[in-house]
């Protein structure tokens, strides 16, 4: 992906083109660094995912392209809250909803306040955070005859409800994710392995905060056997905090027999 951006990045600064053929190239610019970032970030390269996303960001701006530049920014402030810098990461997610305007189309809108919303979670602000995921909701189901770009293909009801589930989860109200986790992942698309496993260890989580140790070791087993065989930096991070978490419930069998044959992990 990064040499796809950086050959695009060539392209435009060394060819000859017209206004309307050098738009549409600073705007694949966007898309291609907003993959490369989203990439990187997932792997843990996460200053290698911060120049992708900046790149990204100059490049739609010059563009005129208001949507894109709030999903890059969205994108950066989705990482920098989820690596300890919650406060930089609610304001660029505010600043992006902002930059995407009004104007943009209802899904894409959706996604930017489903950002805000875990923005606000990640900063321990919950009130907020509820009105986010509302506001979300309220977008995605207006009546808009503006077509979504199509990066922003992913965003539905379901992939709404998952990031409400998880923002339940981080606000300890178990009782509101565990029901909406059990539904998404009995409809989710089993080959979509990483998301699954993400989705299972909120899952995990929200289980251990209701008080139910043993399925949550079972969710936590199955994290960690996704976790142990995909390049994932997030995914191996998730483990770490689903086994963490299960430390609580250790004179529980089913959570020592995970933490026995797991528990090296949390040294990685």
């Amino acid at each position: 992906m990064f040499r796809e951006l950086n050959a695009t990045v060539r392209q435009y600064r060394e060819s000859t083109h017209t206004e309307a053929v050098g738009s549409a190239l600073l705007s694949q610019i966007g898309e291609l660094a907003q993959i490369a970032g989203w990439i990187a970030s997932d792997a843990g390269q996460h200053a290698q995912a911060e120049r992708a996303y900046r790149i990204g960001i100059e490049a739609a701006r010059q563009a005129d392209d208001g949507p894109l530049v709030a999903n890059l920014a969205g994108s950066l402030a989705y990482q920098f809250s989820n690596t300890g810098q919650e406060r930089a990461g609610l304001d660029l997610s505010r600043a992006a909803l902002a930059e995407a305007g009004s104007d943009a189309p209802a899904k894409t809108r959706a996604l930017f306040f489903d950002r805000v919303a875990w923005a606000h979670t990640r900063a321990g602000e919950a009130q907020p955070a509820m009105q986010a995921l509302g506001q979300a909701h309220d977008a995605l189901t207006e009546a808009d005859e503006r077509e979504a770009p199509a990066w922003a293909y992913w965003v539905s009801r379901e992939e709404l409800e998952v990031m409400d589930a998880r923002v339940f989860t981080e606000l300890h109200r178990p009782l509101r994710a565990v029901p909406l986790l059990t539904d998404v992942l009995s409809r989710y698309d089993a080959t979509h392995a990483r998301e699954v496993a993400l989705y299972r260890s909120w899952l995990a989580i929200a289980l251990a905060d209701a008080n139910e140790p043993e399925q949550a070791a079972e969710e936590a087993r199955r994290v960690v056997s996704v976790s142990v065989n995909m390049t994932s930096d997030r995914i191996a991070s998730r483990a770490r905090v689903v086994l963490r978490r299960l430390q609580d419930f250790e004179e529980v069998s089913e959570v020592r027999d995970v933490l026995h044959d797991h528990g090296h992990l949390l040294c990685a």
